[in-house]
């Protein structure tokens, strides 16, 4: 048994299990590394939901996120803002911090939860965000609403964000912007949801009392309060191409109403045609029209403070 054991310890021999190899990696080595399999990136095509076409996902990026069909696809706030400014410069503005849950809402997932998800989700605090950067050289203040966020749905965050980002457009005297993507007011805070909308009413008579414009840019889909509210308070009203923009939603005006809409009803062609939308822009014209029609209600502000 010693023997055995003085055998096994003998110096200079290896315990390790020897690799197999087949011919061709002892004739050439790196062939087998070129063969080796390798993991395909997620998401890498992306459906077109109107013609149901795969795209590929950088053409698609490259394309502002509008189809081959002239589909405008749903974005971030954070790409909304990178594709809006010059280069995709701006100075992020944080949003205010508000009580999570004020009413206790009852609710199978607790609201705090639904909050938590939406933040990890999008990576903002709340369904609004802010930048402040040039369009093709003109300073203004850009309010983003993420749809992504609870459905853009207006509560007191959102409110406090819209607030913040107009009293910032005041202090540097620069235009105030708004991309509005929401299903309207937070039903998880109630009575104190439906008051941002007078209180975002008072922030933006500021923002006219200081003779600065304000625009609004709607997406799809802007609808409820929001629309109520301060989406429909600019001195011009932008619309990206097919956005559905209303208060009620379509079968509910037809229930009640008892009537059969016509086709295209609050698309915003339709309201283009009724005059409720000023003009349809595609997306990747909307930095080149916004900055014209800033830098015009800018050069009528100086001109009325010099006179």
């Amino acid at each position: 048994m010693a023997m055995a054991e003085q055998r096994n310890d003998k110096p200079g021999r290896s315990t390790a299990p020897r690799e197999r190899t087949g011919w061709l990696s002892r004739i050439a080595p790196g062939v087998r590394n070129a063969f080796a399999k390798r993991e395909t990136p997620e998401n890498l095509w992306v459906k077109c939901p109107d013609t149901g076409e795969m795209i590929y996902r950088p053409d698609l990026e490259a394309a502002l996120w509008v189809t081959p069909s002239g589909h405008h696809m749903r974005i971030s706030a954070a790409q909304r803002l990178q594709f809006t400014f010059d280069d995709g410069k701006f100075e992020r503005i944080a949003s205010p911090s508000v009580g999570d849950d004020p009413l206790k809402f009852p609710d199978d997932k607790p609201y705090p939860d639904r909050l938590k998800a939406a933040r990890k989700a999008t990576g903002e605090q709340d369904s609004m965000a802010i930048g402040v950067g040039k369009i093709h050289g003109q300073p203004a203040v850009v309010v983003v609403q993420d749809f992504a966020f609870m459905g853009g749905s207006l509560g007191m965050g959102a409110g406090d964000t819209f607030i913040k980002a107009a009293k910032e457009a005041v202090k540097r005297e620069v235009p105030f912007v708004i991309f509005t993507a929401s299903g309207g007011a937070r039903m998880q805070e109630g009575t104190l949801s439906l008051m941002q909308m007078a209180r975002t009413t008072l922030a933006l008579n500021e923002v006219k009392a200081a003779g600065l414009p304000y625009v609004v840019v709607l997406t799809d889909p802007t609808t409820g309060g929001v629309m109520a509210s301060y989406a429909m308070l600019g001195d011009v009203h932008l619309a990206e191409p097919n956005a559905l923009i209303g208060f009620a939603g379509r079968r509910v005006i037809e229930q009640t109403i008892r009537e059969t809409l016509p086709p295209g009803f609050q698309r915003s062609e339709y309201l283009v045609e009724h005059g409720m939308v000023d003009r349809v822009v595609p997306r990747g014209e909307l930095t080149t029209i916004l900055s014209s029609i800033l830098k015009t209600l800018m050069m009528g502000r100086a001109q009325l403070s010099a006179a």
